[in-house]
């Protein structure tokens, strides 16, 4: 039973920690600019499927794997642009229902170039598994939770530690005040994207070796994401890997103990419940009034 108990831990933990890279994408945007971005599941493909393209054309991993990150992140700034810019200052659901229509634009272009078959990448340093108590852990799932902390660690630091880390906690708490003293907010609404999309792309490089890629995973995995945001408290990043983590190991061990049937269902009954009971999250997320 326990052997059970910590494989299906373990698995959640594992992809928890994919959604909580999904979950800081949302945290990130929304801070800077109130934009809940449906995008963000597609820079999680995007990142699996330049991975796999990069290594089948033969770039060594290390130049593969950052022009995985790299390519999204541009792609998340031009979203920006061409998308979000133009229409500053329309209603949520507007900029709601532009990020939806960028998501299926992504989705499509990703079907037409690189096909619809499912595909898979290697596994950063072998398949041999490691025994813990008699469950199994597969190598990837270490590089998945240890890059995830680093990104934390890192992340932190920047938004504690540097001037523009700052400049984007200001613009989060009050953006009138942070144009008032000079910060640049449309800056910061471009680094917001950009480092949003490089997230998830890392995060669907970190899982791809495990769960495989196709052109449409990114809607279920930005789902889940936002789930694991809103779970947190939207607009907390402590809240976002939290919630990541959260929805992970409820899903593992929904789809263990019950019936791997209802795991994809697992999520939104769990944020029903949070709407219905914690509006704001288990760590309180910032709050607006639009008036």
């Amino acid at each position: 039973m326990l052997a059970q108990f910590l494989q299906f831990l373990f698995s959640g933990i594992t992809v928890g920690a994919t959604y909580a890279l999904a979950a800081l994408g949302f945290t990130l945007i929304y801070n800077a600019s109130n934009v809940i971005n449906f995008a963000q599941g597609e820079f999680i493909m995007l990142g699996g499927m330049l991975a796999v393209f990069f290594t089948q054309a033969g770039l060594p991993l290390p130049v593969a794997l950052v022009l995985a990150i790299l390519i999204p992140a541009i792609v998340g700034v031009i979203i920006e642009k061409l998308a979000i810019e133009p229409v500053k200052g329309a209603e949520t659901v507007t900029l709601i229902i532009i990020t939806i229509g960028a998501s299926l634009v992504i989705r499509g272009l990703t079907a037409v170039i690189f096909g619809k078959n499912t595909h898979s990448l290697p596994a950063f340093s072998g398949e041999t598994p490691i025994d813990i108590l008699g469950a199994t852990l597969m190598p990837q799932s270490l590089w998945v939770l240890g890059i995830t902390a680093l990104v934390v660690v890192v992340l932190w630091y920047y938004f504690n530690r540097t001037l523009q880390g700052k400049a984007m906690l200001a613009t989060s708490y009050n953006r009138l005040a942070a144009e008032l003293v000079g910060i640049n907010t449309g800056w910061v609404l471009f680094m917001s994207f950009a480092m949003s999309a490089a997230l998830g792309a890392l995060g669907g490089i970190l899982i791809t070796p495990i769960t495989l890629t196709s052109y449409d995973v990114g809607i279920m995995l930005g789902l889940k994401g936002f789930v694991a945001a809103v779970l947190g408290g939207l607009g907390n990043g402590l809240g976002a890997v939290v919630g990541g983590l959260l929805v992970g190991i409820l899903e593992a061990m929904g789809a263990g103990y019950i019936s791997s049937a209802y795991k994809d269902a697992i999520p939104f009954v769990l944020i029903l419940f949070i709407l219905f009971f914690m509006p704001r999250g288990l760590f309180g997320g910032k709050s607006t009034d639009r008036v």
